[in-house]
């Protein structure tokens, strides 16, 4: 089969490797109709997270048909259509038990990460009885590619972790497609204003055509100044980072007012600073965290029943074996306006 393959940092070739078999019961062989590039991802092919070793085929998110199950799999069969969530979970241990999948103590992002991910015609995936979902008939597959990461990560991690409140004041540093999709899904709980923070105004007027109530360029290096300016000098009640460097995270910093929440959203490759000599008296609340994918059964019935729709995030289409295109346009998301980008086999 075809597949896209880390070669270090830097560097990935679309290049023949083997087709996945199934290694033990609970395994599933997916073959991939859809999938995606994800800021992750370009985090990888920067060297940010050395535990992707040279030779390893990237991606954590798609759709799919059953192409084999073991026969410990009882949920899925043959020609079922499928999410695949960007969290694999053995569902038995401590961590499973408690809904933190993504520190299975046999899963967890694993995908693309420590085996082999969903950038590729096929993919295995260990643990499929929890680590799938039946795609419901007649739903856009596209729009549920967005499920298997973005979304429940922008939720989880930056809404629910951020506790947004209705009538709160919410700002996301980062208008990318994590960002986007905290955005998207912020809506769920009636903030008073949404101000969203960027340095590209594409992707600010975006997010107001999406539902933010104010946006920032943070080019000239005073969007804390605009963000206290837009709340009568008191800041917001959840900074959302949703970049993964110093600077954005930063500005979540200088923003939070007393009593308020960071929820780090972004993937940091680097080191950065803590200001607690300001912020050990603002009572304020830091969280991190890697996506569980609990929320995914709910938003799937959101993103079927058309109340949310993350197809909106989409803005090029490929074929999957066009995907070292596909990156290009990716990595350059200011020149190129791009989003999220699918990659499809027919």
């Amino acid at each position: 089969m075809k597949a896209l393959v880390y070669k270090g940092p830097g560097n990935k070739v679309w290049t023949d490797k083997p087709k996945p078999e199934l290694q033990k019961p609970t395994d599933a062989i997916i073959r991939i109709s859809k999938t995606t590039i994800c800021g992750t991802d370009l985090h990888i092919l920067k060297g940010d997270v050395p535990e992707v070793v040279d030779g390893r085929i990237l991606g954590h998110e798609g759709v799919g048909i059953v192409e084999a199950v073991g026969n410990g799999v009882q949920q899925f069969h043959v020609g079922d259509r499928v999410l695949i969530s960007c969290i694999t979970s053995c569902g038995k241990c401590e961590s499973c038990k408690k809904g933190m999948y993504s520190h299975c103590e046999d899963g967890g992002w694993i995908l693309g990460h420590l085996i082999d991910g969903t950038q590729a015609e096929y993919v295995r995936i260990p643990y499929a009885d929890n680590s799938l979902y039946p795609l419901p008939a007649g739903v856009d597959e596209e729009a549920l590619v967005m499920l298997s990461d973005i979304l429940p990560t922008g939720f989880e991690i930056g809404v629910l972790k951020g506790n947004v409140q209705p009538g709160s004041t919410v700002a996301i540093v980062g208008a990318g497609p994590v960002g986007l999709a905290a955005l998207l899904t912020a809506q769920f709980f009636s903030p008073a204003e949404i101000i969203m923070i960027d340095l590209d105004d594409n992707r600010l007027e975006v997010a107001r055509k999406f539902g933010a109530t104010q946006t920032v360029n943070s080019a000239d290096g005073k969007a804390a100044e605009q963000v206290l300016g837009l709340t009568n000098q008191q800041g917001v009640d959840v900074a959302i980072e949703a970049v993964g460097i110093s600077p954005t995270f930063a500005i979540c910093q200088d923003i939070v007012k007393a009593g308020g929440h960071i929820a780090n959203v972004g993937v940091h490759g680097k080191s950065v600073e803590l200001h607690l000599e300001k912020l050990w008296t603002h009572n304020i609340t830091l969280t991190t965290g890697l996506v569980d994918t609990n929320s995914t059964p709910m938003l799937l019935k959101t993103v079927t029943s058309g109340k949310l729709e993350p197809n909106k995030l989409i803005t090029h289409r490929f074929d999957l074996a066009d995907v070292l295109k596909a990156y290009e346009v990716f990595g350059n998301a200011a020149k190129e306006n791009a989003l999220k980008v699918i990659l499809s086999q027919g």
